[in-house]
């Protein structure tokens, strides 16, 4: 399990920087104003697909299903990809139809504003997008299941490297207007897709599977799939429609030069509590705290999710609760030092990766407020990704489907309300209380119909990571106080994030040290992970 985590989280940190400098180029380029915040709603609508059907439901539900059928029919579980995989295609291109219909009828009459239009023709532009990423990600759960994690991983630094591109050819080369260079970055998106397809491809071929069409829908396997696939689009459709509301109501609430300082309601003049370009500070907050969490949270939660399918499919419920209490504990030995050194070095890091171009000052400090907030919820954030697969290992997807229904209302809700008295940082804020909340439930159903609850062994080894994760953020705390006097240019800031992480981190290991938490062992020195089938959990 953990040398799975190892590999992805070696390579997710390659595709992070490049990430990183992808957001770097947007920062300079499009700064955080209307036409970014037009750039991260279209670019959010097409990349929902992804989350819902590919990386979400689709994925989620295959593996446990595929994993099984590889012990009993290699033949079969082949059959049952491509399957998947042409259901996949047909069912998404049936969307992007649907999708270019919806899209065409809003912009013809019901977009006013100019922007707006802008952002419907970019989003319908990208729309095939979504059938391509969903096929490979399909494709990489095949992988993941066969214990590949090289290509899966690697894909997104495609899309990181032609994204970069464009906007450097766009920005530096053409020259091209703000519009104009949102239609560049639209292409790239479209040829990063097929190349990511095609990624998945060879590795596929070396273990057998040559990608054909197949429609094998009647299958007891297939149709055990599309049980569980079902609440989990509800329950992943939720989620991620619930992300892009935050960003709706975030463009729908911010004046701005075209709309104004005002709008009314009720025959009532109210002001709007966000101004332009507060979409695009909620995407720059979240590229930097989903840097820990994809290097180290979602790369563990893959790790993880083949070794519960194996328990769970041999019905070896000390395994599967075993596995899913390390995968815990492990989580929160990663999520409460990355909380606390987020928090600690929000303000120099977003200045020194952001702040040069067009990405202004005023730029900094709005996205550094909402980066704090979302900071907050990095433990929640982190166990979100693993309680589910627990669920969807089990082959119970409606649990995780209800709780995520219940807690998009509430989001929604705390949404609208703390926007008005805390701005963008009111809605990084309610992602952050929710994901507690989806957390509570999951571990209270958990505990009351799987018997599956914490042991002494681990609320001591939470113990051991929260008096470490105390003495790193004193220990922070001083190191800032001690730099003060550093001038606030880019070299300044880079210092003081140079000596922040290398004193923390220091602090963090040697007192987890010292302290005999296993967890530093577990993710320092793991045990080899053996073929699929006979994986331990440690």
């Amino acid at each position: 399990m953990i040398k799975g985590f190892r590999l992805i989280a070696v390579l997710t940190v390659v595709s992070r920087v490049f990430g990183m400098l992808r957001d770097m180029a947007f920062a300079y380029f499009l700064g955080a104003g209307l036409m970014m915040d037009v750039w991260v709603i279209a670019f959010k609508i097409p990349n929902l697909g992804r989350r819902i059907f590919g990386e979400g439901a689709a994925t989620s539900s295959f593996i446990p299903v595929y994993s099984d059928q590889l012990k009993k029919n290699r033949a079969a579980a082949f059959t049952l990809a491509h399957t998947v995989v042409t259901v996949i295609v047909v069912l998404l291109s049936g969307v992007v139809l649907a999708g270019l219909a919806i899209l065409a009828y809003v912009h013809r009459y019901h977009a006013p504003l100019e922007s707006t239009r802008l952002m419907l023709v970019l989003a319908a532009l990208m729309l095939p997008y979504m059938v391509m990423i969903c096929t490979e990600a399909i494709l990489a759960g095949i992988l993941h299941t066969h214990r590949h994690f090289a290509a899966p991983a690697a894909a997104p630094v495609v899309l990181n490297v032609i994204i970069i591109a464009a906007l450097c050819l766009g920005g530096w080369v053409l020259a091209l207007p703000s519009e104009e260079h949102l239609f560049l970055l639209a292409f790239g998106v479209l040829l990063a897709g097929m190349v990511q397809v095609g990624m998945q491809i060879i590795p596929m071929r070396r273990r057998g599977l040559t990608l054909r069409p197949a429609w094998q829908v009647r299958s007891e396997p297939f149709k055990r799939i599309l049980w569980l696939m079902g609440p989990m689009i509800l329950g992943m459709a939720v989620t991620q429609l619930n992300t892009l509301a935050d960003d709706i109501i975030a463009k729908s609430l911010s004046g701005s030069a075209e709309k104004g300082e005002f709008f009314f309601l009720f025959d009532r003049q109210f002001r709007y509590p966000v101004w332009a370009g507060s979409v695009a500070g909620l995407f720059y907050a979240q590229r930097l705290y989903q840097f820990p969490l994809g290097v180290l949270g979602i790369s563990l939660a893959t790790a993880i999710f083949p070794v519960l399918s194996d328990a769970a499919a041999d019905k070896d419920q000390a395994r599967l609760a075993k596995t899913t209490l390390q995968g815990l504990a492990a989580a929160l030995f990663l999520a409460l030092p990355s909380t606390a050194g987020l928090i600690l070095v929000a303000r120099p890091l977003v200045a020194a990766i952001y702040q040069r171009g067009q990405f202004t000052a005023d730029d900094t400090r709005l996205a550094t407020g909402v980066l704090i907030f979302y900071a907050l919820g990095l433990c929640g954030y982190f166990i979100q990704q693993i309680l589910p697969r627990v669920f969807y290992a089990l082959k119970n997807s409606k649990i995780p489907a209800r709780t995520a229904a219940t807690t998009v209302v509430l989001n929604i809700m705390l949404n609208l309300t703390l926007i008005w008295p805390l701005g963008a940082a009111g809605l990084a804020l309610s992602t952050a209380l929710c994901s507690y909340v989806q957390v509570a439930i999951l571990l209270w159903v958990l505990r009351r119909h799987c018997a599956l609850g914490p042991t002494r062994e681990f609320w001591v080894i939470l113990l051991k990571t929260v008096i470490s994760t105390a003495l790193m953020a004193l220990t922070g705390w001083g190191v800032l106080t001690a730099l003060t006097g550093l001038p606030p240019t880019t070299g300044g800031q880079v210092s003081r994030i140079a000596a922040l992480v290398a004193v923390c981190g220091g602090v963090y290991a040697v007192s987890s040290w010292r302290l005999k938490n296993p967890m530093l062992k577990l993710i320092i020195h793991p045990r080899r992970t053996p073929p699929a089938g006979q994986v331990n959990a440690e």
